[in-house]
């Protein structure tokens, strides 16, 4: 009789990101009071819950923590991220242009406050993950790993040359 080995799996939390465009511009939340990057702008976004999709997710934190409704045909998945901290993640990246409402903090306890920023001029204070994953959307990078202790491939969209990451960030 041959003997099974048993592997455990990760337990991933999986989380949206929403990529809020108004012109050249991308809409950013400045943390408080949560424990985790107090300070730091960072992307609107929210763990998925059980029986939810990412998209079903990403509608609902937009709804919950800015007011405003999104279609899921109009949020495109632009990079997602596999990245290590105290615990796995997946993180969903989707960029949308069109939104039904009017943009207001719901969350106040939360978010101080809520602001769009150009591109070209993001704010230096944005949670390190955040601006990596932008970065590599915006160059049509549609994968990457972060956070693991040796350097990881990162996927660069085909013909291209893999870009490379090393080391842990407790930022990140």
């Amino acid at each position: 009789m041959q003997a099974t080995t048993t592997t455990k799996r990760t337990g991933a939390s999986v989380n949206s990101y929403l990529i809020l465009y108004q012109g050249d511009k991308i809409l950013f939340g400045l943390r408080q009071n949560t424990g985790y990057c107090d300070g730091m702008w960072s992307l609107v976004a929210g763990h998925v819950e059980n029986g939810e999709s990412a998209t079903q997710g990403m509608i609902r934190e937009a709804k919950e923590e800015i007011g405003i409704d999104l279609i899921p045909s109009d949020l495109k998945v632009v990079h997602i991220m596999h990245r290590q901290t105290n615990r796995f993640n997946i993180d969903v990246f989707f960029e949308c242009h069109r939104w039904e409402g009017d943009i207001q903090n719901n969350e106040p306890e939360k978010c101080e406050t809520l602001e769009f920023f150009p591109l070209a001029t993001l704010p230096e204070n944005l949670i390190a993950y955040n601006r990596v994953a932008l970065e590599w959307a915006l160059q049509g990078k549609a994968y990457s790993e972060l956070g693991w202790e040796s350097p990881v491939s990162i996927s660069s969209g085909v013909g291209s040359e893999p870009l490379r990451v090393s080391g842990k960030d407790s930022k990140i």
